[in-house]
């Protein structure tokens, strides 16, 4: 199970993917606001409190429990030449029984867009989830206008599946999403994006 029995701590060419820890706070909170333009267009509006510490605290104890519970797998991307942050992924929503699936969320810090440090990050999250976590099915959403996101996701065997209706609230609107999914067994071939 995912998470359980220890922490998930994956290996990739350039970077290690780990769980947040409190020192993390400064780097973090850095990152996020450097690049607050950047990715804001395509989160949830943020909390007034959101680069505060008491809120990364409470970040980093929700990543705790929820890999003990074996809910979700946190991590954060730290390039391992240098331990420098980069940004996050999160396997959540893991649904045990007939699910078998996962809903996949990240983000880069502007200055590491575009290197192919996310790509690499969701290619070892999937492999990680199919393989150890033994999951089937893995489930990603975006905006339609988010051309990288999308890219990235179907660079990575994400196929397109169709819009949900007002999927989040972004930037205080109810926004319409793409739907992606992978699966361990896929056998559908490609699909067309629109």
């Amino acid at each position: 199970m995912i998470g359980r029995r220890r922490k998930v701590r994956i290996e990739t060419e350039r970077m290690t993917l780990r769980p947040p820890t409190h020192s993390d706070f400064r780097p973090w909170t850095a990152l996020r606001a450097s690049s607050a333009d950047f990715l804001k267009p395509w989160e949830p509006a943020w909390a007034d409190d959101h680069l505060s510490r008491k809120a990364f605290t409470n970040r980093v104890y929700w990543a705790q429990r929820a890999q003990a519970a074996g809910s979700a797998v946190p991590l954060f991307l730290v390039r391992r030449e240098d331990e420098v942050l980069l940004g996050a992924i999160t396997l959540d929503n893991v649904r045990r029984g007939p699910a078998q699936s996962g809903t996949l969320g990240y983000w880069i810090g502007r200055p590491f867009a575009r290197q192919g440090y996310m790509r690499e990050a969701i290619d070892a999250v999937v492999h990680h989830a199919f393989v150890l976590a033994d999951l089937s099915r893995i489930e990603a959403a975006c905006l339609p206008e988010n051309a990288a996101s999308r890219g990235v996701l179907e660079k990575c065997g994400f196929k397109y599946e169709g819009v949900a209706q007002s999927y989040l609230q972004i930037n205080g609107r109810w926004r319409n999403h793409v739907l992606y999914a992978n699966l361990r067994s896929d056998r559908r071939g490609r699909t067309e994006t629109g």
